[in-house]
């Protein structure tokens, strides 16, 4: 019987699946959401060919870019509808153009004070440049956070109660040298290799242009006739004034988010630089309890994917 079963061969080059119509794209954004591996910060609550059309369109972003479909899923992410690269993606997608004569990004220490820096030269003009981004900057930028605790919302029993004196876990507390080099580059780079960006900015500055812009001015308008003044109060009564009992405290409780919450676990993780941070904030937000709890137990292996994403980023960071 064995005889007609072909030998199995060793070697060969390993090729990514790029598809080359519209339709092809869409028929791999289809699975990517059906095997749960379609990111968090992409989908949120859309479901079906709404959330296969979200990863098509991230497909083909990172395909403008020279980034290979699931290459693309791991770099991109979107926010409040502006697409955005991790900081590691910013740095791939340069390296992977080709016109890179040398990159370099890292973070000195001057006189007490932390400098981020990037340094790059392109290899088809020669230009060269050298972007520095301090902690005085991210100081006067208000990025810089050194508090070890904040008053922040976490989530307790499936749900979401403001708190004192949480572990700050915000990524310019944890990894500092990160962030600036980080921004230094994201400056650096967009100048210095415009024409293979073509716009694009890192994930953590489309937040903060993102939190700037949905600030709403809450001053109230001045009323075009001027009020009359008010009557002179009557003169108080003899008798005591009633007691008022106090209003009853709300009983509402704050409806599960389950997008907010698959957010702020992709969200958490993005700052992670191992995977002992990846552990600890994975342990931190207990994600397969609070989805049972809120009778979301068939998103749980979501969140696993979205654990399992970020580890594959961080294997080539620690494996080089």
């Amino acid at each position: 019987m064995n005889a007609h079963v072909p030998a199995l061969s060793g070697g060969g080059q390993v090729m990514a699946i790029v598809p080359q119509t519209f339709e092809e794209t869409f028929r791999m954004a289809r699975t990517v959401v059906a095997s749960g591996l379609a990111p968090a910060a992409l989908v949120g609550k859309l479901t079906g060919d709404d959330a296969a059309s979200a990863v098509a369109v991230a497909i083909m972003s990172g395909a403008e870019l020279g980034l290979k479909p699931m290459v693309s899923l791991r770099s991109f992410t979107v926010i409040n509808g502006k697409p955005a690269l991790y900081g590691d993606g910013l740095i791939n997608v340069v390296r992977m153009s080709g016109k890179v004569a040398y990159l370099r990004t890292g973070c000195d220490e001057i006189n007490g004070k932390l400098i981020g820096y990037c340094e790059a030269k392109r290899l088809d003009t020669g230009e060269e440049k050298r972007v520095e981004f301090s902690q005085d900057d991210a100081t006067r930028a208000r990025l810089w956070d050194d508090r070890p605790t904040v008053r922040k919302q976490v989530w307790d029993n499936g749900q979401k109660v403001w708190k004192n004196d949480v572990p700050n876990d915000a990524p310019w507390y944890r990894f500092p040298k990160r962030m600036l080099a980080w921004r230094a580059a994201g400056y650096c780079l967009r100048e210095l290799f415009g024409d293979v960006l073509g716009g694009i900015r890192d994930e953590f500055e489309v937040r903060e242009i993102d939190e700037v812009e949905t600030m709403r001015d809450i001053t109230p308008e001045k009323p075009a006739i001027p009020p009359k003044p008010p009557a002179p109060p009557a003169p108080p009564a003899k008798a005591a004034a009633p007691i008022e009992a106090e209003p009853a405290a709300s009983t509402t409780e704050p409806e599960f988010d389950l997008g907010d919450f698959l957010e702020q676990i992709e969200t958490g993780l993005a700052g992670a630089k191992d995977e002992t941070d990846v552990a600890e904030i994975w342990n931190d937000f207990d994600a397969p309890a609070v989805l049972e709890t809120n009778g979301h137990a068939d998103m749980i292996d979501t969140a696993f994917a979205i654990r399992d994403r970020r580890l594959a980023q961080l294997a080539p960071l620690n494996g080089g």
